[in-house]
């Protein structure tokens, strides 16, 4: 099972991108979505997790009020990211991690995922 990601691209700072996280062989309704990201040198860091049993929503400190993650009636995740900075900058990549009647915490972003994307990447020029 492989997740796909897209919607990475070059923006300027302030400005706005939208990542898409789609999987064909699994249903999210099972699962817990979340973005990660990584930048160069750095750990990968938890960005954001949504529950798909009540819509439930975790963000990392460093993208709250900029950050939207949400779900359509399908098979997809979107990352809504606004007033986008240069630590923005990383590859993004989506994870899915079966589980149901769970709801989002910090938690989240430790669970062991159980399918991962390649990623996309995501560059803020300041």
């Amino acid at each position: 099972v492989q997740l796909e990601e897209s919607g990475g691209g070059l923006v300027q700072a302030g400005g706005t991108l939208r990542l898409s996280c789609t999987a064909s062989k699994i249903n999210f309704d099972d699962y817990v979505i979340a973005w990660f990201r990584q930048a160069p040198g750095k750990e990968r860091e938890g960005v954001s997790c949504i529950s798909s049993f009540d819509g439930s929503t975790y963000y990392t400190d460093s993208v709250k009020g900029r950050f939207t993650i949400s779900r359509d009636n399908g098979n997809t995740v979107y990352l809504q990211m606004n007033s986008l900075k240069p630590e923005d900058s990383a590859v993004y990549s989506c994870a899915a991690y079966w589980t149901t009647g769970v709801t989002m915490g910090p938690i989240c972003v430790g669970y062991d995922y159980d399918y991962w994307g390649q990623g996309t990447q995501v560059t803020v020029s300041s």
